[in-house]
């Protein structure tokens, strides 16, 4: 009902802000108050043709010209949770205790610890949560919006009507809260804010935990979740696991592209679980890192431009769904990782930008606030609520979702104030360097968290420049980091293959240099979904020559990898060929696998990652040179590279030695750390692989020559663009009885 002005102007101001909906503390007036003796009762129900007070049994009276209606009498008439019962234009009847009749339920202290930036479980805090107060079930909203002059959730169940269910102010905090009696799970709701100039903001809930499938934007009031894990011998053994000197083999995956229905649409979390693990596990990956699942609006995005930092995108399915492909990856001996956004997020105009009417979770300065080359808004990481905000979410896929681990998204453009920025575009720190202070700060403490709470999960850093100590404790002045992606050698790498080979040995540095720093952190080697987009070409494609050349140089290359210090990331299509780049939008070409050259290179992938499991030479010390020995790194005439992977004790031995032409090389000698039977393990030239079959028959026994510095040496023949790992058997084990027929077996 239409307020006339004149009525208006005649209503009590505390009243008048009601009708309005401009009240910043609606309990002010609604609900049960006592006076000398007596109790009013308010209660403002727009679009309602009647109200009757239930405890009392009486009519409710309609202050006349507005919605707002009133009963008055004894006290002991009215219970303080009263009911009240109306009937809309429809003439449909709704009873429901007065949400304006609870006291407040977010206790102060947990209130101070949000405000200080330190309230870990902000989520169950914040955001919309099943309740039951004082025997009534209903549901319990809260929200952060400090700058607003009025905060109201609007749903379907009110219509969508921000005059129906104002929030109260919890003061200095910022925060505003309601419960709302009777309310269900399963529908949607999003924030109505007043700001301090009249204008209203329709907001999502930045803690919901669940989304409508877009384009439809609503928070929905997810259920409790019923779901029922087993994956707690995954997580006992994760907390005593030694992941620096164990395998980590990563299979990157983006959940939208990996394998599409009949239809072309989207699979459910359950079905890609069983799938996905069916094929990690044959595979023999131990990982599997997603491209982000929090919710976001553009398919194009990826998932990086996030607008739902608490909930898995609806678009495979429900929360519950993604419990279950992390539970069924555990059972299945998989390890689960997320790619994590806490560099930055989206403007649109319904989720975090400008959220209260203020620039809030970003800076107000464009030279902080905003990242121009994405179009996206830069988190102001000094802001005590913003920085638990972030923590509150990474700890949240750790305890909730029982992720292993976070990829943290874009790091660099967090360190640097002046990333991707022309001189006048920037703003110094207060000593007037170009770090930024306030995100530096985040990250310690972030992983510092993260890993006192979570035991055994892993943050691993996706940043690009020279920064020290990223992958080093915090007590020793380090990010605190588990591990960092290496970008450098991921990128000299792909450079150098990419270069023809008769070029090749004008660029023997770009392989060689990585050795350099190799050890300085805790690296990741990364062939990830950025290296097959935008015109990079697929993995397939990136190599130089004709067809078989190029299958032949991205078997060395993998082959390459698989031997190198470092953990192993591959992204999905490339560990079988895809010829074409990446394409978000459709599924992997499987197809392929009909073909026997992409066939070769899967199995070679399956076999370099059982490799690398079974030898600790190969990942027993990654991240340390005790590990490492050059045999020669000098051969740059023949490019040719050959180096020494030792286990924590030493005693196991792997010589690796790799021809980046593709010119045979017959009687090829080099100098080996003991003496005996070195196996040929893996030949990427294998014809099983798709290869030319120049090898070793199975194994070189060692001769006592003298070679590089060397007692000992290895007279070999190196295959065409390919790569061979030796496994040395020391002579006392090695049975003399070796034949034609066992070097077959070893060759197949």
């Amino acid at each position: 009902m239409a307020i006339a002005h004149g009525q208006a102007s005649k209503l009590p101001d505390p009243l008048l802000r009601i009708v309005e909906a401009r009240h910043h503390d609606p309990f002010e007036v609604l609900g049960r108050h006592e006076r000398n003796g007596k109790v009013v009762a308010r209660a403002f129900l727009p679009r309602a043709e009647s109200a009757r007070l239930v405890d009392a049994d009486a009519p409710m009276e309609r202050i006349a010209g507005t919605d707002l209606f009133i009963w008055e009498g004894d006290a002991e008439e009215v219970s303080e949770r009263f009911q009240i019962e109306w009937s809309d234009a429809a003439g449909i009847r709704h009873q429901a205790h007065d949400a304006y009749c609870f006291p407040p339920q977010l206790p102060d202290f947990d209130l101070h610890l949000f405000s200080e930036g330190r309230h870990w479980h902000a989520y169950k805090l914040l955001g919309s949560h099943v309740r039951e107060v004082e025997g009534v079930a209903g549901i319990q909203f809260a929200v952060w919006a400090p700058n607003a002059e009025r905060v109201s959730v609007v749903g379907d169940f009110n219509a969508w009507d921000g005059r129906v269910h104002p929030m109260r102010s919890r003061g200095g905090t910022g925060v505003w809260e309601l419960f709302i009696p009777a309310l269900q799970s399963g529908g949607y709701y999003k924030y109505e804010i007043r700001d301090r100039d009249t204008h209203i903001h329709i907001k999502t809930d930045p803690y919901a935990q669940a989304f409508q499938e877009r384009p439809q934007t609503a928070s929905i009031l997810a259920p409790m979740s019923d779901f029922r894990w087993s994956d707690a011998t995954w997580l006992e053994a994760r907390k005593r696991a030694d992941w620096k000197h164990r395998p980590m083999s990563v299979y990157e995956v983006h959940l939208g592209s990996w394998r599409r229905g009949t239809d072309d649409g989207f699979l459910n979390y359950r079905l890609l679980a069983r799938e996905i693990a069916d094929y990690v596990v044959e595979m023999g990956f131990t990982h599997i890192e997603l491209l982000p699942i929090t919710e976001h609006p553009l398919d194009d995005s990826w998932g990086y431009q996030c607008t739902g930092y608490f909930a898995p995108t609806s678009r495979f399915g429900s929360p519950d769904d993604f419990r279950f492909f992390v539970d069924h990856c555990h059972q299945r001996g998989i390890g689960v990782l997320l790619d994590w956004v806490p560099a930055h997020f989206p403007k649109d105009a319904y989720a975090l930008a400008r959220f209260d009417g203020s620039a809030l979770y970003e800076h107000a300065d464009p030279r902080m606030g905003e990242h121009r080359d994405w179009g996206t808004l830069i988190f102001n990481f000094g802001r005590n609520e913003v920085k638990n905000f972030l923590l509150s979410s990474a700890l949240y896929w750790l305890e909730e979702y029982h992720i292993d681990g976070l990829r943290v998204d874009a790091v660099a453009s967090m360190l640097y104030l002046d990333y991707s920025r022309d001189a006048d575009e920037w703003i110094p720190n207060k000593y007037g360097g170009n770090e930024n202070l306030e995100a530096v700060e985040f990250l310690r403490e972030l992983n510092m968290v993260s890993h006192e709470q979570h035991p055994g999960t892993l943050m691993i850093a996706e940043e690009s420049t020279s920064w020290p100590a990223v992958s080093r404790p915090t007590y020793l002045g380090g990010l605190g980091f588990s591990m960092k992606w290496n970008m450098g050698w991921m990128h000299d790498t792909l450079s150098y293959m990419q270069k023809d080979s008769i070029y090749r040995h004008f660029h023997h540095d770009l392989l060689t240099f990585g050795l350099l720093y190799a050890f300085t952190e805790n690296f990741v080697l990364p062939f990830s979904h950025d290296e097959v987009v935008h015109g990079k070409h697929s993995m397939l494609d990136k190599m130089p020559g004709d067809g078989w050349q190029k299958f032949a140089n991205l078997r060395l290359l993998y082959t390459f990898m698989f031997s190198y210090p470092g953990k192993k990331l591959l992204f999905q299509g490339c560990e079988f060929a895809q010829g074409k780049e990446w394409n978000f939008a459709a599924s992997l070409d499987w197809e392929l696998l009909e073909r026997p050259q992409h066939q070769g290179m899967r199995r070679l992938v399956a076999d370099l990652n059982q490799l690398y499991q079974a030898l600790a030479a190969l990942h027993e010390v990654d991240f340390d040179a005790a590990g490492f020995e050059w045999i020669d790194c000098n051969d740059s005439s023949q490019s040719v590279l050959s180096y020494v992977r030792k286990s924590q004790s030493g005693e196991d031995i792997v010589v690796a030695v790799f021809n980046f032409t593709p010119v045979p090389r017959v009687n090829y000698r080099i100098g080996v750390p003991k003496p005996g039977f070195y196996r040929e393990a893996i030949n990427s030239d294998a014809e099983i692989y798709g290869g030319s079959n120049v090898g070793n028959q199975g194994g070189v026994q060692s001769e006592a020559v003298s070679w590089m510095g060397r007692a000992d040496s290895l007279l070999i023949s190196l295959p065409p663009l390919a790569g061979l790992i030796m496994v040395c058997e020391p002579d006392e084990i090695v049975s003399m009885n070796y034949n034609e027929t066992d070097a077959a077996n070893d060759a197949a």
